[in-house]
């Protein structure tokens, strides 16, 4: 009978397990809006997506897209003006806007048709989404409008009022624009051609070339309607096409109008591709077959789901929403860049085919999601994070080099350094199953001594530094360039590359080459030598930095932290030091956008600063370390539209919560280690490969107890703070004893 009884408990709590639903606790309007004071802006969208998926289907509530929001969708905005099938999440820059998707229920004529401009009104009462699942209700035209996708495949239900007329417009004029565009009209893009053809009386086909972040973008799609086209009205520009069913220009746009007397709901599946029509018809045919809108909304539901229950934690339901959002922001990209039959465009716009059943992927924010994004990509999804490896590796066959920022499959080279080297290292560190280490270590070598913009290495080694009167950006390059270095030098050494491990780990330590003894910051030197004058170390404006100043730069040595407590003078010198950093409020000048989220000097809104208050940890601090660790936590995110202190960046800024709030963070990207902080939860477990379980346990943890007294792996001491990659994936248990 006790066994009975025991069978029966861990039958109903395996059950009680698997019916938790992890998608209830995201809310995708988190970082969707800017608060009073311009600190909290996440640039995130709420629309539709897929785990890495190809389309990400949301409205536009700007009438021009510009660079604030980048996504597209602004939270204060109660206008829409399109469905578009392509976004980017929280970046600084925009991009992407494709496709877009308008439902009206009046007759559209030739002269509205040539405005583009069809928005409408609606309210957040008559809204709502969640993974994989969007609606909106626009008051104009008495519309319901829900969206759900697949991969590469967006899915629209539009239900119209009764008896009035249903027209959907098609246009392929919409994108993205420069800041000012409201006063100058002016583009960010430029489209170069496009076409939109009817093939059948319910399919649309079409693609448009355009160049804008990104260099000369195909997209093509193609749209089937469930039910016939009754009219359409093709247009570029102000010039109508009569009745020939195929238009090419431009500025193109269509009317398509559906029979009222046929019914109300009208479901749309548009397919896209980077490769070209057939591509789209591919991918509609292997993903959409369904007419079924609910059939796509319940996939959705189970692919998040599943990428979701890769971490359990028990926490408050704000915990839980901001983690969770987090989680889904940071698994929405990389994104899919290749066909279901595995074509894909290289970066020299030749189409490539992948080995049947992988996917290539593009959108790598690397500048951004070095630090956390891909180093939790390595532990809670190795098999996703060994895929992005060999995108990169791909990238530099075609390329010469490692992605800087890859979009659309090309690389727009936003940012500094090449930090896919050090994704590539923290891959190889920790033994990462499905790469190849050798293939990876020669694409890491060879982006680390060619010369591309921005790292000019010709200067690196002949001057130990980057001479500011050579290379804009020369300090920030210096430090970002001396990790990478560190990177390749980490590497090098585990393969037993021995020449190379010496010299790029002498090239790791060039950072001090412009360390000023004097001022105690990292200051400019030009060629000959000799400090750039009028130096201010508060200034947003010295063009020796990039996104920050010289106190936020002051702390980029995370491959070394030893020898920068030694270059301020020991640790009683460097905690007073940045103890300064966290309380020095003065500005001097403007204010860089990308900084907000601030504590002293530490700008959280911005990646520069990510790691910055784990350095305590380092000079025998740790309670500093969990003190700010909290801070940041509970200041910079809530589970509010504006619950982002920042860009969340591709899903850097949700890593960092995700990382601290389990009570570690990867302090050097590169290394497959990372550095004790202190946790949020009382429990937390991550299901890792294989079948094991990382359980982190703290349970006299409360609000008030954020110390930590002392921390156990498998029931051993661990006394200098540090987890190694290997560790977490051996499975276990960490303990903590809060105080």
């Amino acid at each position: 009978m006790k066994k009975t009884l025991a069978i029966l408990t861990l039958c109903t709590a395996f059950t009680s397990l698997q019916a938790i639903d992890y998608t209830q606790f995201v809310n995708p309007f988190i970082g969707t809006q800017t608060d009073s004071t311009g600190a909290l802006s996440g640039s995130t969208f709420p629309g539709a997506t897929m785990p890495q998926g190809m389309v990400q289907l949301c409205p536009e509530t700007e009438k021009y897209v510009t660079w604030d929001p980048c996504c597209g969708y602004d939270y204060d905005r109660d206008s829409i003006f399109g469905f578009t099938h392509t976004h980017l999440s929280g970046t600084g820059c925009t991009d992407l806007i494709d496709v877009s998707l308008m439902p009206v229920s009046w007759e559209v004529g030739a002269g509205q048709l040539a405005t583009g401009d069809f928005g409408q009104n609606f309210s957040h009462a008559q809204e709502g989404a969640e993974p994989g699942y969007y609606w909106v209700h626009l008051k104009e035209s008495d519309v319901k409008v829900e969206l759900s996708a697949t991969t590469r495949t967006g899915i629209h239900r539009y239900t119209f009022p009764e008896g009035k007329p249903q027209v959907v417009v098609l246009d392929l004029d919409r994108s993205t624009w420069r800041g000012d565009a409201y006063y100058t009209g002016r583009r960010a893009y430029q489209i170069i051609q496009s076409q939109i053809r009817q093939v059948d009386e319910r399919t649309v086909e079409g693609f448009r070339v355009i160049t804008g972040w990104a260099k000369l973008r195909k997209v093509y799609f193609r749209a089937e309607f469930s039910r016939p086209i009754a009219n359409r009205l093709l247009m570029d520009g102000k010039r109508e096409t009569g009745g020939s069913d195929v238009v090419n220009g431009r500025t193109l746009r269509a009317a398509l109008a559906f029979d009222a007397a046929e019914g109300r709901e009208l479901t749309i599946k548009v397919a896209i591709s980077p490769v070209d029509n057939l591509g789209a018809q591919k991918n509609m045919k292997a993903e959409a077959g369904s007419w079924n809108f609910n059939y796509y909304k319940e996939r959705a539901h189970e692919a998040w789901q599943r990428e979701l229950s890769r971490i359990d934690i028990e926490a408050s339901d704000d915990q839980k929403s901001i983690f969770y959002t987090g989680l889904y922001h940071v698994l929405m990209q990389p994104n899919t860049m290749s066909d279901v039959d595995g074509r894909y465009m290289d970066t020299n716009f030749e189409i490539r085919q992948m080995p049947e059943g992988q996917a290539y992927h593009s959108t790598f924010s690397l500048w951004d999601t070095f630090r956390a994004a891909h180093p939790l990509y390595t532990l809670i999804a190795p098999d996703i994070a060994a895929q992005f490896v060999r995108d990169m590796i791909l990238h530099h066959k075609t390329y010469g080099y490692l992605p800087i920022w890859d979009l659309w499959g090309q690389d727009n080279y936003c940012m500094i350094g090449n930090h896919a080297i050090p994704v590539l290292s923290d891959a190889i560190l920790a033994e990462l199953p499905g790469i190849d280490a050798d293939e990876a270590y020669k694409a890491m070598l060879e982006s680390s001594t060619r010369s591309h913009p921005n790292s000019p290495f010709h200067l690196w080694e002949k001057y130990g530094y980057m001479p500011q009167d050579l290379q804009n950006t020369s300090v920030s390059i210096t430090l970002e360039q001396a990790f990478d270095d560190w990177c390749v030098a980490a590497v090098a050494k585990k393969l037993g590359k021995d020449a190379d491990y010496e010299r790029f780990l002498k090239r790791s330590e060039f950072y001090r080459n412009l360390f000023d003894r004097e001022t105690g910051f990292f200051r400019p030197k030009d060629s000959k030598g000799n400090w750039i004058a009028k130096f201010d170390p508060l200034s947003y404006e010295e063009p020796c930095f990039i996104e920050g100043n010289a106190w936020q730069y002051m702390w980029f040595v995370p491959q070394n932290p030893q020898g920068l407590i030694e270059l301020l003078g020991g640790k009683e010198g460097f905690i007073k030091k940045l103890d300064e950093n966290f309380s020095l409020t003065a500005t001097s000048g403007e204010v860089n956008g990308n900084a907000s989220g601030f504590i002293g000097q530490y700008a959280h809104g911005n990646e520069p600063s990510h790691h910055t208050v784990y350095l305590y940890t380092f000079a025998d601090r740790p309670d500093r370390t969990q003190e700010l660790v909290e801070q940041v936590r509970s200041q910079f995110y809530n589970a509010t539209p504006c619950g982002y202190a920042g860009n969340d960046d591709c899903g850097q800024m949700s890593a960092w919560y995700i990382f601290s709030s389990l009570g570690f963070y990867p302090f050097n990207a590169g290394a497959a280690e990372y550095v004790i902080g202190t946790p949020l939860f009382t429990r937390a477990t991550l299901h890792l490969a294989g079948g094991k379980d990382f359980v982190i346990n703290a349970p006299n943890k409360t609000p008030k107890r954020i110390h930590v007294k002392s921390v156990r792996l498998n029931g051993k001491p661990v006394r200098d703070w540090r987890l190694t990659h290997r560790q977490i994936m051996d499975g276990g248990q960490l303990d903590f004893v809060m105080k």
